[in-house]
């Protein structure tokens, strides 16, 4: 039994992997872009940004989940009420023929969305705690916008952010298991199998092995990280 639950976890654990790789490949670049919105100074554009990431930030993901799996067939139902209704026209029956997404897809869209939005806050920290006199020096030395932010800026927001950023990227990792929400079979729903089929509660204890081993090897990484941003001194 104990190999048993063993495979059927790293299986689980699989899914998990993949939900953390994805969500980190498509939420640090969206959260950088974010930020530049964040601290944009067309107004409009910048209250705009930073009022959907108050919403964001400020609502569960398991709330964010639940919305991007059933939200757009709720309003494929309420599409084809207008149309039985004696409504018509593209838009009308585009809307009708939308239905529930595919788990998988909603799962990183909410999390992608999740993420890029708190990382845009660290991102935007970091940028704004960059002295104003480097991008001055900068432009006397006749380098442009782009230039001072990859030549001079950007190396020094990461070692200022590393430290953050870990914790939130950790958190990634636990946040995960939220997957079983919309019936995305991670490695917690994995555990929970066998409390149904077997009557094993020790299964989802053993859980915990995969994420402490998973998560002191991010912390290992990002110590090593830290250690070899060490020669910039800010």
């Amino acid at each position: 039994m104990f190999i048993q639950v063993t495979m059927s976890l790293l299986e689980g654990f699989g899914v998990t992997l993949k939900i953390f790789a994805l969500t980190l490949l498509l939420a640090l670049p969206l959260g950088l872009i974010i930020s530049f919105g964040s601290m944009c100074k067309i107004h409009p554009l910048k209250w705009f940004v930073r009022g959907f990431i108050w919403v964001i930030r400020g609502t569960p993901l398991m709330l964010q989940l639940i919305v991007f799996y059933y939200g757009p067939g709720l309003i494929g139902t309420w599409g084809q009420k207008l149309i039985s209704g004696g409504a018509s026209g593209f838009l009308v029956e585009w809307i009708a023929s939308w239905t529930v997404f595919d788990r998988f897809f909603a799962l990183i869209l909410a999390f992608v969305i999740n993420y890029a939005c708190y990382f845009s806050e660290i991102y935007r920290g970091g940028i704004e705690s960059i002295p104003r006199g480097q991008y001055e020096a900068g432009q006397v030395l006749g380098m442009t916008k782009v230039q001072i932010f990859f030549k001079v800026v950007l190396m020094q927001v990461v070692k200022r952010i590393i430290p953050p950023m870990s914790n939130e990227i950790i958190t990634l990792v636990k946040d995960t298991s939220l997957a079983r929400i919309i019936m995305v079979y991670e490695i917690i729903w994995n555990a929970q199998k066998f409390i149904k089929s077997e009557g094993l509660l020790w299964p989802l204890f053993y859980t915990a092995v995969y994420y402490l081993i998973f998560c002191g090897l991010l912390t290992i990484l990002f110590g090593y990280i830290e250690k070899k941003l060490d020669y910039y001194k800010i």
